[in-house]
């Protein structure tokens, strides 16, 4: 790989990307960063030149202003010879997502932008303009790692992985999290934790948990019971696992696997916030104003300490991490989705799956599983299977195949309710979703 980096962000009016050029600046001296193009959407202009003169101050501030930063609206020049490609888009926009969400909740069922009915919506509206994307990647700079943390990551990624032939690893900020919790937890560097977990994105469960020679998984386990929680993002109210379950598990859930655990209790959480200050894109989108008149300010020249209060705190962070690790060949440990090639027994190979990898210039080298109980395997294969014919729907545009795929989702309700919230899901995206057309 050359000498100077072009590094190219698709998606960079996104409110994160602070965050990502401040894990840039901080590798500074890992990742020799000679171009720097931010790409949007006409309806992104304004917020991307807002975070292109704040990237241009922080840059200022650590005296990096050799780096020419660039700032478009096309794709083409952006990508030409690049070297990686951030992508963290949000087909739709968050008017998209509060849709979804809504959607959902008047029919019943749990509205949450990766899981249920919102997840396959978002779905259907990204995965078409992320092969769009890869086309254009496979022509103009076939060498480049594309960074992966659009949502839903990991059917984004599993699209990537079946449909091109671009090297891409997808990203989710949920394990990193997790593992900074448990760093804090024992009060120790997290550089000297060994976290193991496996599973989907947003579908992961703590496998091992390595501390001065000895697994602490089950000391952990017991610290999140006694309500010494430190694994749950910010943008999920503090909650109680029940203690059987944890127990007779002998693994730890990620967050999200309330929606499928207790999905009663988070149905009805869902519907006394939307009724109170709003479905959680409603919140984020006036936590995303707030932030834009922050960034606005030409005196501001570092990430404000507001930004960690949005749900994907630690994103670009991954990002940063998994670019240097790539480029430098440092062979860290991090948790991505990649290609399974037979490292959760019970899933095809093909397919996408969020696994603890040694990250070499190669790319990720996923770290074998031990075998996961039959009940927790028998989910995971379900919901790999929802998540492969999604894929499918997302595509073709085959409506039976999103609706078996949605039968099949424990989270979404079927019969004739089923029948109505998916026409209504897709008339309301048909802008965005040409191939249901």
């Amino acid at each position: 790989m050359k000498q100077g980096l072009k590094i190219t962000v698709i998606g960079a009016g996104s409110s994160y990307t602070p965050e990502l050029i401040e894990g840039l600046i901080a590798r500074r001296t890992e990742l020799p960063i000679r171009e720097l193009w931010l790409v949007d959407i006409e309806e992104g202009r304004e917020k991307v030149n807002i975070i292109a003169d704040l990237t241009r101050r922080m840059l200022q501030r650590h005296d990096m202003a050799h780096v020419d930063v660039h700032v478009t609206l096309d794709r083409i020049p952006a990508l030409k010879n690049a070297d990686f490609i951030c992508s963290q888009f949000r087909a739709g926009c968050l008017e998209g997502r509060i849709r979804d969400e809504r959607i959902s909740m008047k029919y019943g069922m749990i509205g949450q932008e990766t899981n249920g009915l919102g997840g396959f919506a978002n779905a259907c509206r990204t995965i078409p303009v992320t092969l769009d994307i890869c086309k254009e990647i496979e022509m103009y700079c076939p060498d480049a790692w594309l960074l992966n943390f659009t949502n839903p990551s990991g059917m984004v990624t599993e699209a990537i992985l079946k449909h091109t032939q671009v090297k891409a690893v997808g990203l989710c900020n949920v394990p990193v999290i997790m593992q900074k919790g448990v760093a804090r937890m024992l009060n120790c560097d997290e550089r000297d934790v060994v976290m193991q977990v496996a599973g989907l994105n947003h579908l992961i469960w703590a496998r091992q948990i390595l501390h001065d020679g000895q697994d602490k998984l089950q000391w952990v386990m017991d610290e999140i019971l006694r309500g010494n929680d430190l694994l749950v993002p910010h943008n999920i109210p503090p909650f109680d696992w029940p203690e059987k379950l944890l127990r007779q598990m002998g693994m730890i859930p990620c967050a999200y696997l309330r929606y499928y655990y207790t999905s009663q209790d988070m149905l009805e959480q869902e519907l006394g916030e939307a009724d109170g200050e709003g479905t959680r894109g409603e919140v984020v989108k006036a936590m995303e104003k707030r932030l834009f008149d922050i960034y606005r300010n030409p005196e501001l020249s570092e990430k404000p300490q507001e930004l960690e209060k949005r749900g994907g705190q630690y994103y670009s962070e991954a990002a940063c991490e998994l670019m240097s690790a790539i480029y430098n060949d440092k062979r860290t440990i991090m948790h991505v989705n990649t290609r399974n090639n037979g490292t959760i027994a019970g899933l095809p190979d093909d397919c996408a799956v969020e696994v603890s990898s040694v990250i070499t210039r190669s790319g990720p080298l996923p770290l074998n599983v031990a075998p996961f109980p039959e009940d927790t395997l028998r989910l995971i294969q379900l919901m790999k299977s929802y998540e492969s014919l999604t894929v499918e729907a997302a595509v073709t545009g085959d409506r039976n195949a999103a609706h078996r795929a949605l039968i099949l989702n424990p989270i979404v309700n079927t019969g004739t309710i089923l029948e109505a919230a998916l026409d209504e899901t897709i008339q309301a995206n048909l802008d965005y979703m040409p191939q249901f057309r």
